[in-house]
């Protein structure tokens, strides 16, 4: 199994999905666009692509100049029936691909929030064996639109589209399910200074959400993590 990982922004990281590929035994090809490192032509040359997060909007081809490029190869592999699954900003991109409309703004959430599954989401194939409600890891101020004949499969209070699917094995993913405590951690000290001025309440709030929503935040996301690999 070869497996493409898009890298949109520095320090994100696969997480939870990186250690159900790695149970696998997957290949992984990073391409970390951002750092202009050219994306494939096509699908031709693996089973799956992950398209990561990042601090960016969906729409900033300015900032991001390979995003037409990537979306191109993102449905490319949905119209080969090959699995996509895009996490944050990657999900917005995968949206945005099949004609969705991106929001930018009015849509904040961070920390470990709520999320309640669509009845569509109890026949899906990767979500199916998940909790109906559980918490996970968010991050985001932007939103999106779901894309002609995709399934919603998820959402929040805050947040309506959390997840969808198109095709067979395309998934969007508005929360960080790949990130378990040891990796928001590790974002704590790598973006400290965008954290502090946008949530300066979050060196209290960490411990006590960790605590309270962590354990059962991370078996949720590594089960969904596996499921998906299962999909490829």
């Amino acid at each position: 199994m070869r497996v493409l990982v898009v890298q949109n922004y520095a320090g994100t990281g696969l997480g939870q999905v990186g250690e159900a590929l790695a149970e696998v035994e997957a290949t992984i090809d990073q391409c970390n666009a951002h750092l202009g490192d050219a994306l494939p032509a096509n699908a031709d040359g693996h089973d799956a692509m992950i398209m990561l997060g990042g601090g960016q909007n969906a729409r900033d081809d300015a900032h991001s100049p390979y995003f037409p490029e990537l979306l191109e190869l993102a449905r490319d592999f949905v119209e080969r029936d090959k699995a996509v699954l895009g996490i944050c900003l990657g999900g917005q991109l995968l949206a945005r691909a099949f004609g969705g409309h991106n929001r930018i703004g009015g849509s904040t959430e961070f920390g470990w929030h709520g999320i309640t599954l669509t009845d569509e989401a109890q026949d899906d194939l990767v979500f199916s064996e998940l909790p109906r409600r559980f918490p996970i890891f968010q991050w985001h101020d932007d939103t999106f639109t779901l894309p002609e004949d995709a399934v919603r499969l998820a959402g929040s209070s805050v947040t309506g589209n959390q997840a969808f699917r198109v095709g067979r094995a395309g998934y969007g993913i508005q929360f960080h399910f790949e990130a378990d405590r040891p990796l928001v951690r590790q974002w704590n000290e790598a973006f400290a200074e965008t954290i502090a001025r946008r949530h300066p309440d979050w060196p209290e709030r960490h411990e006590v959400e960790a605590a309270r929503d962590g354990p059962e935040a991370d078996a949720v996301g590594l089960a969904l993590a596996r499921a998906w690999v299962a999909a490829i």
